[in-house]
């Protein structure tokens, strides 16, 4: 059984069981301007804002409905 995410700032491998994209992937969308996932370096580690990214989720989720 795998422990719950309940943090706001989440590692690639965190986001990647979060929402069931790759490593890859996730670095592409969070690299794209328009994405609006706030990414927040400190040294070489890089976290991502949950809520921005549960955000991007539903808005994509809602684009596909739409076409």
């Amino acid at each position: 059984m795998q422990e719950e995410i309940s943090s706001e700032w989440l590692t690639y491998e965190d986001a990647q069981r979060l929402t069931s994209l790759g490593r890859i992937t996730l670095w592409r969308i969070c690299r794209a301007e328009d994405s609006g996932i706030e990414v927040a370096r400190v040294g070489r580690a890089v976290r991502l804002s949950r809520s921005s990214l549960t955000a991007y989720m539903k808005r994509s989720a809602e684009e596909s409905r739409s076409s």
